[in-house]
């Protein structure tokens, strides 16, 4: 948690935060799709909140650098999400609306490991064994946009 969420939260308390957000979509030479396990349990693409000052694009280059301990190179917007399938209520309380901005991204240096508290796996997933994966709402509808080929919700 960023300082400045960590500074909403001492003022709101659990109450919804609603947060812009960076994630991208990274695919090896065979396809695969590296996800995230978080700590809680569920897996999603690297990212995370946008910090005040900063663009989506950035962020998701920070993200990247701090739960893969890898660099990116952002190639495109995959597309942006929110709606009712993007409110979540963490084991804590904490309670978030996002809206999330994807981008296609290639490694561009370093080897995908957990790189933060928040995850404790990564993966490399093909997309025929993403059915059998726990993954939020959210989630499997933007990896199912993204194996169309639909670039926006």
């Amino acid at each position: 948690m960023s300082e400045y969420v960590r500074g909403l939260r001492a003022k709101v308390g659990t109450d919804l935060l609603f947060m812009p957000s960076a994630h991208v979509l990274i695919r090896d030479g065979d396809g695969r799709i590296l996800l995230v396990r978080h700590v809680e349990g569920r897996w999603q693409l690297p990212g995370g909140a946008v910090d005040p000052g900063e663009g989506p694009a950035e962020a998701a280059r920070r993200e990247c650098g701090e739960e893969l301990g890898v660099a990116v190179e952002i190639e495109r917007i995959v597309g942006v999400y929110g709606g009712p399938e993007h409110r979540f209520r963490y084991e804590n309380g904490d309670e978030v609306a996002w809206v999330v901005t994807i981008f296609a991204a290639r490694i561009l240096e370093g080897r995908p490991k957990p790189g933060d508290d928040e995850v404790d796996e990564v993966g490399w997933f093909a997309a025929e064994e993403l059915a059998g994966v726990p993954l939020t709402v959210a989630t499997r509808s933007i990896l199912d946009d993204a194996l169309a080929g639909v670039s926006y919700r």
